[in-house]
């Protein structure tokens, strides 16, 4: 039997999957306002280590990023590719 694969569902199936893929950019949001958040009690309980905390805010925030940068290349390529 000779199975022929429709384009159409080729390409809803694409859209299904990138949109699938893109569910890591919610978690990736809620990651960032955790991570400021939590910057902001910690820095209202103690100002005098505004420095180190927001070093580590932004390192968070840039490791956070990458996650969801990582989820859209997925989904790029999962379109594109």
């Amino acid at each position: 039997m000779d199975y022929i694969i429709n384009i159409d569902f080729l390409e809803g199936a694409k859209s299904i999957g990138a949109g699938l893929a893109c569910t890591g950019l919610a978690g990736a949001g809620v990651g960032i306002g955790t991570v400021f958040g939590n910057f902001l009690i910690a820095f209202s309980r103690n100002p005098s280590l505004k420095g180190p905390l927001f070093t580590y805010a932004i390192l968070g925030f840039a490791l956070t990023e990458a996650i969801a940068l990582f989820s859209m290349m997925m989904a790029f390529l999962i379109l594109f590719g």
